[in-house]
């Protein structure tokens, strides 16, 4: 037997998930999703069928997870490079590419083109010459920036800014810290060379928003 808490739960589901749908921009009320529409004017009526409506909802959207970047390419300074997927390193911090000559993205972090800040990481040079991002402290307000996706499609980057920090005053926040908009950070060693610890003392952060 169907109570009236019961009758009135019912109802209130049906309402709360078509309220969830218009407030995230799944349609009106002539989008036909799963029937909602019909069955919140029948639900007092008849609470069964409301249940099964919201048992069996699916939207008609796909979704699907954006594509991991495989390619860096900035004309600006001859930087052209797959690459490599980065994680984390035994001491917690992010590892760095494994060749020279080589880019990596941070895939703990944003993919490009997502909402957030996607890092990609890169060396300054070797002890043999330039490395991929040794020209990367050129790089002006304006410039562009392109990721090549594995799918083949490009999302294509503005460099804002550029500067050169103290690694031990690294801006972790400005860097990582999560971003309602698209975002693009590059990083590379930069500044004085410290003999003692085979390190440069700076960092050198390009930061770049999604191109319109």
């Amino acid at each position: 037997m169907t109570t009236g808490r019961t009758r009135r739960a019912a109802t209130a589901t049906v309402a709360a998930l078509a309220a969830l749908l218009t407030l995230a921009g799944c349609g009106g009320p002539r989008a036909g999703y799963a029937g909602v529409s019909s069955t919140v004017a029948t639900t007092t009526d008849r609470p069964g069928d409301a249940l099964e409506a919201v048992r069996g909802f699916r939207s008609t959207r796909g979704y699907r997870a954006t594509p991991v970047p495989v390619r860096l390419e900035i004309d600006r300074i001859g930087v052209a490079t797959r690459l490599q997927r980065l994680g984390r390193a035994g001491d917690g911090t992010v590892e760095v590419p494994s060749a020279w000559g080589v880019a990596g993205w941070y895939a703990g972090g944003t993919r490009p083109g997502d909402p957030g800040s996607a890092v990609i990481l890169g060396h300054v040079d070797s002890r043999s010459g330039p490395a991929v991002f040794y020209r990367l402290r050129e790089l002006r307000p304006g410039d562009r920036v392109e990721v090549v996706r594995a799918d083949g499609s490009r999302v294509r980057f503005t460099v804002e800014r550029l500067e050169q920090v103290d690694k031990r005053r690294f801006p972790t926040d400005d860097v990582y810290y999560p971003t309602l908009a698209p975002r693009l950070r590059l990083v590379t060693c930069g500044g004085a060379f410290d003999p003692a610890s085979g390190h440069y003392r700076s960092n050198v952060i390009v930061y770049a928003r999604l191109s319109g």
